[in-house]
C-alpha cells in the first residue's frame, strides 16, 4: 500500500508573515510535520503540500474570514520553516479540501496512492475536509493527531475524537505520526 503525505496550509502567510491566533499551535507541530515528510520520502512516498491560494474578492471573504494567501503572492507558498526537497508537490486550492476542484486525486492515482496521511492546520475545517474527501474518492485516509493544530486545543481534541473510533474507521482513522510510521504505511 503506497501512502502520500498530504501538509494542508502550512504557509508563509500564516507562520513567517503574520501573527494570527492558529499561528503558535500551527508553528509547534513544524518538527513533527518534517520528520513525518522525511520518513515519507525514505519510503518512496509522495509529499503534497496543498496551500490556501485565494483570488482577490473571492466569495469565501465574504463571511468573516479576511483576504489572505492570496494565488501567486509569497504568502501562498509553504513556510520557509517547511523542509521542502525537490520533488514535492506544491498543489494550490481555493477551498477547504485538497481535493475539490484540484487534480489530486488524479495524481495520487498516478503515483500508485492507496492512503494519504493528511497533516496541517486547521484539524477541524481543512485537515478533516481534506480527510473525508479522501475517502470520498476511495483512498484510506489518517489524520496525524500531533501534527495537525486547530484555534484552540479543544476543537483540535474534539474533532478527532469525532473520528477516532467513528463509523469510518479504519477508513478514516487517527493516529500519532509515530504510530502511524511505526505501521509502516
Amino acid at each position: 500500500m503506497r501512502t502520500a503525505v498530504i501538509v494542508v496550509d502550512m504557509l508563509a502567510d500564516t507562520l513567517d508573515q503574520n501573527e494570527y491566533p492558529i499561528t503558535p499551535c500551527a508553528r509547534a507541530i513544524v518538527p513533527g510535520i518534517n520528520a513525518l515528510c522525511a520518513w515519507a520520502r525514505e519510503q518512496g512516498h509522495p509529499v503534497v503540500f496543498a496551500c490556501d491560494s485565494f483570488l482577490p474578492g473571492d466569495f469565501i471573504f465574504t463571511g468573516r474570514m479576511k483576504p489572505h494567501s492570496l494565488r501567486g503572492t509569497p504568502e501562498s507558498e509553504p513556510s520557509r520553516l517547511l523542509d521542502r526537497k525537490p520533488g514535492d508537490a506544491v498543489l494550490p486550492k481555493r477551498r477547504f479540501s485538497a481535493f475539490y476542484k484540484t487534480d489530486l486525486d488524479q495524481s495520487l492515482r498516478s503515483w500508485g496512492v492507496s492512503e494519504v496521511a493528511v497533516c496541517g492546520i486547521a484539524t477541524q475545517i481543512c485537515v478533516l475536509s481534506t480527510a473525508l474527501d479522501a475517502v470520498a474518492n476511495d483512498f484510506r485516509a489518517t489524520m496525524i493527531e500531533d501534527c495537525t493544530a486547530s484555534f484552540k486545543p479543544e476543537q483540535h481534541r474534539a474533532t478527532l475524537d469525532l473520528y477516532r473510533k467513528g463509523p469510518l474507521h479504519p477508513l478514516l482513522q487517527v493516529l500519532s505520526a509515530d504510530r502511524y510510521m511505526d505501521a509502516g504505511a
